[in-house]
């Protein structure tokens, strides 16, 4: 005997099925920029609520007095909160013999403060059920807990912590012990893994001299060698104050909470000095810039880029979508030239943004036997199929229906919406940005497509890196023509001369770890059951958090269960149900 069932789940964050299809209609949003008396000064700048028809994250700003961004969205579907704090400073406010600054801090940041022993960040959040990690890219620096909701306080007491109160805590042994650890980190990543030096390679060929750009986040060993602990605290005495930070909370929390704990632990820190916003110049390449090196490979690599636009450009979803067309998955016309008649045993194409720049690269690997040249003309010959052919609507929107899905399901968790809100407040102080971004995704057309390789990509020069393996057998595909010039470069003057460091003052006792709330109960989802004429038995749920739709079809035959599962956005822009 044989019994099939389709489950469909509201897993996490899924809009279930129920067998009326009903569904509630989000509030409209609000917006307030009236001062009232909130917890420690705080001024409420907006309340976002849900639209009609619209993907929003809902949640409430607020402005400190010292000018911490504090942002609260609540998700009661699990008992949990999520406490990001990110400090707009990454290693673009770095410079010349002293890079890898900001990614060093992040590891010093875990070593303890006045209140906080050392390494009891980790032991205190783990031991209370949660988890916890920071993060340094070019442009900012995160750190993030996510606790059951009962331990809020102590997140918030922890990342205050060492905001305010770090500098006493930072010892030469422990300076000595993460350079250690991030120049093992760089050796790992980058120096001793295949192919770990071509983007800092690219890098340095692509951005002029100087460019915040020009070196990784990782930094050189030699500027980690020279760098002392005086460096370190200022680097933080410069980037690190409340005004230059978002404080970030998600989950089973009230915003009323969450100000007062805000006003308690982070009111007291005072303001550090101003940050002006970053803006350079996009690279401008008069010739392909041709570059190498020899790598403990097997397989020689080919790595073509060429500048683009930064994050937040209205051309950004367009180029993402040609890099689709072009090199993304068994439709893409790399996979057609180059993986299937066997030239190429990987060949890929993706548009990368940051901040300040964007890169667009197509990354090759060979099949034993072929040479770079060969990739080359094949690479070429793809972008000029391409200028032939253009994007069709087919293309066009395959891609977006599965950048919305990958974006919708990013915000399944609470830690994605937190992050979500956290990257749009930081890097365009709009927390509610995902409803443009969204808008500009769906708006893409085959023409913008097309306009933006015209624009971008058609006639254009780029940096062209050959990675080869070690003992001249395979020679690069052209002599390196380009070393960066330091003609014209100056120093940048970001102010780190006399600055001091002015420890909180309180009315308690911070050395003092909250005490944790009544322990959470975490609400089963109710299952609904039904059965359909032919003895299909149907489950699910109902979870309204986001727009999507998940089906596991589980069919048991003699000995085994077979499953196929599918999660697709419940909405689409294009063809709404």
């Amino acid at each position: 005997m044989t019994r099939n069932h389709l489950l469909l789940l509201g897993l996490g964050a899924t809009l279930s099925i129920q067998p009326a299809l009903a569904q509630k209609k989000p509030a409209p949003t609000a917006k307030a920029s009236t001062a009232s008396s909130l917890p420690g000064g705080a001024r409420l700048v907006e309340k976002v609520t849900k639209k009609p028809g619209e993907l929003v994250i809902p949640y409430e700003k607020y402005v400190m007095p010292n000018g911490l961004t504090v942002l609260v969205t609540e998700d009661h579907s699990d008992p949990l909160a999520h406490v990001d704090i990110t400090y707009h400073v990454g290693s673009a406010r770095e410079q010349i013999g002293k890079s890898g600054f900001a990614h060093f801090f992040e590891h010093m940041m875990f070593q303890g403060s006045d209140n906080v022993g050392d390494e009891q960040h980790f032991k205190l959040v783990t031991s209370a059920g949660g988890t916890l990690n920071g993060t340094t890219n070019r442009d900012r620096t995160n750190y993030f807990e996510t606790v059951p909701s009962n331990q809020l306080e102590t997140a918030l007491w922890l990342e205050a912590d060492r905001m305010g109160f770090l500098l006493d805590a930072v010892t030469q042994q422990k300076f000595e012990v993460q350079r250690s650890t991030v120049k093992n980190e760089r050796g790992q990543n980058y120096d001793n893994r295949p192919y770990g030096l071509a983007s800092e390679n690219v890098s340095k060929t692509l951005y002029p001299y100087g460019h915040p750009y020009s070196w990784l986040t990782i930094g050189y060993l030699e500027d980690l060698d020279r760098s002392n602990v005086d460096d370190l605290k200022n680097f933080f005495l410069r980037w690190y104050g409340p005004n230059n930070a978002t404080l970030t909370v998600g989950g089973d929390v009230k915003p009323q909470q969450v100000l007062q704990m805000v006003a308690k632990y982070f009111g007291s820190i005072p303001k550090g000095p101003a940050v002006a916003a970053q803006k350079l110049a996009a690279p401008v390449l008069s010739q392909d810039r041709y570059v190498s090196y020899q790598d403990n490979i097997r397989f020689p690599m080919l790595q073509m880029v060429f500048p683009t636009v930064p994050s937040g450009h209205p051309d950004e979803s367009a180029l993402d979508a040609l890099a689709e067309i072009i090199g993304q998955g068994k439709n893409s016309l790399l996979y057609k030239n180059l993986i299937k008649p066997q030239r190429a045993v990987q060949a890929q194409a993706y548009n990368s943004t940051s901040e300040l720049a964007g890169e667009f690269t197509m990354v090759m690997l060979p099949f034993p036997g072929k040479g770079l040249d060969s990739l080359e003309m094949v690479a070429r010959g793809s972008l000029a199929e391409f200028e032939r052919t253009g994007a069709t609507a087919e293309q066009v929107a395959r891609f977006k229906s599965s950048t919305e899905a990958q974006v919708v399901n990013g915000l399944a968790s609470v830690s994605g919406k937190v992050s979500v809100l956290a990257a749009y407040q930081t890097y365009y102080n709009d927390p509610n940005r995902l409803v443009k971004d969204m808008k500009a995704l769906r708006a893409v057309t085959p023409a913008d497509v097309n306009r933006v390789y015209n624009q971008y990509i058609k006639g254009k020069k780029a940096v062209i890196l050959s990675v080869v393996p070690k003992g001249g057998a395979i020679a690069p595909l052209k002599p390196d023509n380009f070393t960066a010039s330091k003609d014209g470069y100056k120093a940048p003057n970001y102010g780190y001369e006399g600055l001091t460091y002015t420890k909180p003052t309180d009315n308690f006792d911070r050395s003092k770890q909250p005490k944790g709330g009544a322990a959470p109960l975490v609400q089963v989802p109710v299952v609904w059951q039904s059965k359909l004429d032919n003895g299909l038995r149907l489950m699910g749920n109902r979870n309204t958090e986001i727009p999507t739709a998940t089906m596991l079809l589980t069919m048991r035959g003699a000995a085994a269960w077979s499953r196929w599962t599918v999660t697709k956005p419940a909405l689409q822009p294009s063809r709404r149900p």
